[in-house]
């Protein structure tokens, strides 16, 4: 496997008490592989991508578990080791581009700037590389572009920037996270086409984040379900999409939207909200919202398990034998 992560917990250390946004997380992705991870706000989406990269803001700290890289232990690297595999190894487009891109240098030199460190070329030829990616990546007038400031450009277009700095080092591995929020519907297909072209055109394996369950299994391979700190399924995205088997994935299955599902049809929806990290129920934590929920399922956390063709962790959903 490419990336191999194995019991990842995520601590921090509030006044409320302690809080576990990734609580036991583990799965692996493979050279190649678009996996998709999934869940509402708060479920811990993000602070998985963060962990992974070490970014984790303070007072959170990784705490326990393995993140391994090509068999590369991520976590006991050491600073000047760690810079070369972000960006080099690893990828990472953040939420907000806005945000992420340094608003006081222009795009072009953003992205050479990763070209000339993790691709070890000359200026000039980092400058022509440059232009050739935002070409690449779908940017029109790139020269022109890559001499714009990030205010300069659009949404959709400071997001095609960032990916282009993401890429530039040509990682093995790309995390994608949220990569469509406040885009408009043309511009959220654009760049999930975008994430398909990189996949197959550079060979990179993506770790791609949304709560848009609808954009992920038009993307990913393979899907992970994520609910209050943990993972609750993982399948193939086929699978998931023909029979989701966890309630917490039927519940965001049903949410989405259909065309031509009926005049005056209503959403589905999922009863009550994510609970608070500083206050989770006993047991499974989904079961206060589960229509299926069990007097075991308040007294005892379900392991993620084999259920055939897929991963599960819930008590209604038979084990393999």
């Amino acid at each position: 496997m490419l990336l191999s992560v194995s019991g990842l917990r995520t601590r921090f250390e509030v006044d409320e008490g302690e809080l576990w946004p990734v609580n036991g997380v583990s799965f692996a992705v493979a050279a190649g592989e678009t996996l998709g991870l999934v869940g509402e706000s708060g479920s811990g989406k993000s602070m998985v991508a963060l962990s992974i990269m070490d970014l984790v803001p303070s007072p959170g700290r990784v705490v326990a578990g393995e993140v391994a890289f090509e068999g590369l232990d991520l976590l006991s690297l050491g600073g000047a080791a760690k810079r070369r595999m972000r960006g080099g190894g690893i990828g990472m487009v953040f939420q907000d581009p806005a945000v992420s891109l340094n608003p006081v240098y222009r795009i072009g030199d953003q992205i050479a700037d990763v070209v000339r460190l993790h691709r070890g070329l000359g200026k000039a030829e980092a400058r022509r590389e440059t232009v050739h990616l935002l070409g690449d990546l779908g940017i029109q007038e790139p020269e022109k572009r890559a001499r714009a400031y990030p205010f300069e450009l659009s949404g959709g277009m400071r997001q095609r920037a960032q990916i282009a700095v993401a890429v530039a080092g040509r990682p093995k591995l790309l995390i994608a996270d949220e990569p469509t929020t406040a885009l408009d519907a043309t511009v959220q297909a654009e760049i999930c086409d975008l994430l398909k072209y990189i996949q197959g055109e550079f060979g990179m394996s993506i770790l791609l984040i949304s709560h848009d369950l609808a954009m992920v299994t038009d993307v990913a391979d393979r899907i992970m379900v994520m609910y209050a700190g943990r993972i609750v399924e993982i399948g193939h995205w086929t699978a998931i999409s023909r029979e989701p088997r966890h309630p917490y994935t039927k519940g965001l299955m049903g949410a989405i939207p259909h065309l031509g599902a009926g005049s005056g049809r209503p959403l589905e929806s999922i009863p009550g909200t994510v609970p608070d990290l500083a206050d989770l129920p006993t047991g499974c934590s989904f079961h206060p919202r589960c229509p299926e929920a069990g007097d075991d399922c308040q007294a005892a956390l379900p392991r993620l398990e084999d259920v055939g063709d897929r991963l599960c962790a819930c008590f209604r959903v038979g084990r393999s034998k």
